[in-house]
């Protein structure tokens, strides 16, 4: 019993174990990601089953074990998908958040705060169904990038460094791009998109709602790529994100 610890996560995923438990998936705020064993969850008389679902934020205590650690108990901390689970757009980009953040910590036991804080903040963000989804998820996504060192250039140059505003974007290069550096093939989004990327990643929300819906589109199909050439990778969760302006409020 002196082994025992506990955190408070998000769970990222679950996976069936036998015919009665499941792997849990955690991100959490001191240990990072953590992976442990749900015994019985999946019967009807478990007594936390409910509360060990994707999306769930909670207090867990483990136990440690020789290969996964064992959820001994479970307290709700934030029922995010009560939320979420009803509406199709915010859902999609809450499982997109949970997927880049399981991507992004590879390393399980690690220390990953600012991530499990980026987690929590776009989950309550999203559920309070106050401001556009596509929006939440690509400031997300972009705040995380910035945590595993892949910030796209926004402000100046990705080459050279020269101060922007620049009119050219390049995936391999790294982000925005000056004339001199400029690629061939580089994409040549429209101001209020780059306005809007900067705004993002930055947290300046007054501007980003000044900017017109248009450019949302346009933006989200860039930190898209962006990701997913660093993940090397597509995320299944992306394609299925409905861009679509949705007014504030929800």
């Amino acid at each position: 019993m002196a082994n025992l610890y506990r955190d408070t996560g998000v769970v990222l995923r679950v996976q069936k174990l036998g015919e009665a438990d499941r792997i849990i998936t955690l991100l959490t705020q001191r240990h990072g990601k953590v992976r442990a064993v749900a015994k019985g969850v999946r019967r009807t008389s478990s007594r936390f089953g409910a509360r060990l679902e994707p999306f769930a934020h909670v207090d867990v205590q483990f136990y440690p074990g020789r290969s996964l650690d064992v959820v001994t108990q479970v307290e709700t901390v934030d029922a995010f998908g009560v939320d979420l689970v009803d509406d199709y757009q915010r859902y999609t980009a809450a499982c997109a958040v949970l997927e880049t953040a399981d991507r992004l910590t590879a390393e399980e036991g690690e220390p990953a705060l600012r991530l499990y804080l980026l987690v929590t903040g776009a989950l309550r963000a999203l559920a309070a169904k106050e401001r556009d989804a596509s929006l939440v998820l690509d400031a997300f996504l972009l705040r995380a990038m910035a945590f595993a060192g892949w910030a796209p250039a926004v402000d100046e140059c990705a080459r050279c460094g020269d101060p922007g505003p620049h009119r050219a974007f390049n995936v391999h290069a790294g982000g925005m791009v000056c004339p001199r550096c400029r690629p061939p093939g580089s994409a040549s989004p429209s101001a209020d998109t780059l306005s809007l990327l900067s705004a993002l990643l930055h947290g300046r929300w007054d501007v980003v709602d000044a900017i017109p819906t248009a450019a949302r589109r346009d933006a989200g199909g860039l930190v898209a790529a962006h990701l997913q050439w660093h993940l090397e990778r597509q995320l299944r969760s992306l394609p299925l994100v409905e861009r679509r302006a949705q007014p504030s409020g929800g």
